[in-house]
Parts: structure tokens; C-alpha cells; sequence
């Protein structure tokens, strides 16, 4: 089924029932979350594990880097953990809120990896962030442009 709101897309989208609802959530919304999670998770062991993969081969790894790895760390286990959670308990608003903020991230670290020449990267990073961001819009029913996708559903 396509939404008239997002140009006839062909993505499966259609209103969020009530937080309280039992109804199951999309084989594809969940594998977004969960692919997603994948990600950031892994991402966040990079940070502790191996933070000098977040720079240039050429650039040193100073006390400065590992203290924004940290917080790289702990922004990433903390979105993967939390989208997990809401996507468990189908708590519907609260993983469309965390949808569109993980989706934003993807596209502002997009803007930072293009701000940095790190083209390689942008592709996955957009994609990923596009895929939370269709997501988020079918639970709200509405894109992110549209003040429905912010609003708690009835």
C-alpha cells in the first residue's frame, strides 16, 4: 500500500494504533530496528576497542580522540539498547521518537563524513538513515516533515 503523503511511495505504510496495542510490528520495521542496532552496538566496541578506526590512517589517537570515542560509545550503546527496548515492549511513540532521532544522526554524521572526504562511507551511512526515517514514518503514519510524525499517537 502506498501513502499519498510520501508521493505515492511504495513502502508499507498505515496509522499507529494505540501505545497500548498488541498488534505486532512489520517483519521489515523490526528488522530495520534490529539491523540498526546491529550497528550501533558494533560501532560502539569499535570505540573502546579499536578508536583509532574512527580516524585517518595518518591521524595520531590522542587523549582527546579517546574522550570522543567515549561519548561516541556511550551516544551509540545507548540508541541501540533503547531502540531494542521500545521495539520489545511495542512501545510505538517512544521508537518512532527514537527512529527519527537515529535517522537524523545518519544524516548528520553523513554531512560530517562529506565535510571530512570520507566518501566511501556516505552511501551506507544515508541508506541507514533513510531506512529509520521511512520507518518512523510508518509508524507515525506521516513523514518527517509533517508535524503528525512528531506527535504521540491517540
Amino acid at each position: 500500500m502506498s501513502d499519498p503523503q510520501l508521493g505515492g511511495a511504495s513502502i508499507p505504510l498505515r496509522n499507529c494504533p494505540s501505545l497500548s496495542s498488541n498488534e505486532r510490528l512489520p517483519f521489515w520495521l523490526r528488522a530495520i530496528v534490529i539491523i540498526g542496532a546491529v550497528l550501533l552496538t558494533m560501532g560502539a566496541v569499535i570505540c573502546v576497542v579499536h578508536p583509532a578506526l574512527l580516524v585517518s590512517p595518518h591521524d595520531e589517537i590522542n587523549p582527546a580522540v579517546r574522550v570522543y570515542a567515549g561519548y561516541t560509545f556511550s551516544r551509540d550503546l545507548a540508541l541501540a539498547v533503547m531502540l531494542v527496548v521500545a521495539m520489545a515492549l511495542r512501545a510505538r511513540a517512544t521508537l518512532n521518537s527514537l527512529m527519527l532521532l537515529t535517522g537524523f544522526i545518519q544524516v548528520f554524521d553523513g554531512a560530517v563524513d562529506y565535510a571530512d572526504h570520507r566518501y566511501a562511507i556516505i552511501p551506507g551511512v544515508l541508506v541507514i538513515g533513510t531506512m529509520f526515517l521511512l520507518g518512523a514514518a510508518a509508524l507515525s503514519g506521516a513523514p518527517f516533515w509533517k508535524a503528525q510524525a512528531w506527535r504521540q499517537n491517540p
